[in-house]
């Protein structure tokens, strides 16, 4: 992995699931942010992107074990994520927004990462009689469970920008809630349709140690948890 030896507080990241919508914005402020000198991505499918600092693995998820040393980074973040739809079942569902998140989760605990951070959702709720909701709120809970020194969760709500794959149901709630969000306040701010760039940006910022409060991510339709060995994040 490429290094810049003379700046000692230079920053190394791993990113997983940089092709979809948080992961792609989330690549591009990393390559951009002079405080990381290499950023290793693994993903499924080559990047259009290319820079001296970036190093690509394309893999499957399946056999992320594999990749163990990756995982020794200061910063892990998790991007993955999928839909019913588009994995074809809820057993595929769960292999992916569950089983490889908590896998990405103890890989980054084993190699001693300083911080992982990872794309959940709003009203992730482990007792939650909603399929998509109890996954992700398993998840969180899986990943509470594990010796990482620092781990954030961050749960936005619908998620806005332009998608390689088709989401036609997204698209028309995105739509509606766009209008509506001047008039989401209070209790119900949470739900504000977010940009998936904005996301990426609490990421990073979060990763830092320079995170917005909670009442400001919540102004933007994100929640945000977190905890670890060294102390909350969030």
């Amino acid at each position: 992995m490429p290094s810049i030896p003379n700046d000692p507080k230079a920053r190394r990241a791993l990113v997983l699931g940089a092709t979809g919508l948080v992961g792609s914005a989330l690549v591009q402020r990393l390559l951009t942010d002079e405080r990381y000198d290499a950023l290793h991505v693994i993903a499924r499918r080559p990047l259009a992107a290319a820079h001296a600092k970036l190093q690509v693995t394309v893999t499957g998820f399946d056999g992320l074990a594999d990749h163990a040393r990756a995982f020794a980074v200061d910063h892990v973040f998790c991007c993955l994520g999928t839909t019913i739809r588009q994995a074809g079942s809820r057993e595929a569902f769960r292999r992916v927004d569950l089983d490889y998140v908590v896998e990405a989760a103890r890989l980054a605990a084993q190699a001693r990462a300083g911080h992982f951070l990872w794309v959940s959702s709003i009203g992730a709720d482990p007792n939650s009689r909603a399929f998509y909701p109890r996954i992700k709120g398993q998840a969180e809970q899986a990943i509470a469970s594990l010796p990482l020194a620092r781990w954030t969760a961050l749960r936005p709500s619908l998620l806005l920008g332009d998608r390689m794959d088709r989401r036609p149901g997204e698209r028309m709630a995105a739509a509606v809630l766009t209008r509506l969000r001047p008039l989401m306040r209070g209790p119900l701010q949470r739900y504000r349709p977010v940009h998936a760039d904005a996301v990426a940006a609490a990421m990073v910022a979060y990763a830092q140690g320079n995170g917005p409060t909670q009442a400001e991510v919540a102004s933007r339709g994100i929640e945000v948890v977190g905890g670890g060995a060294a102390g909350d994040t969030a």
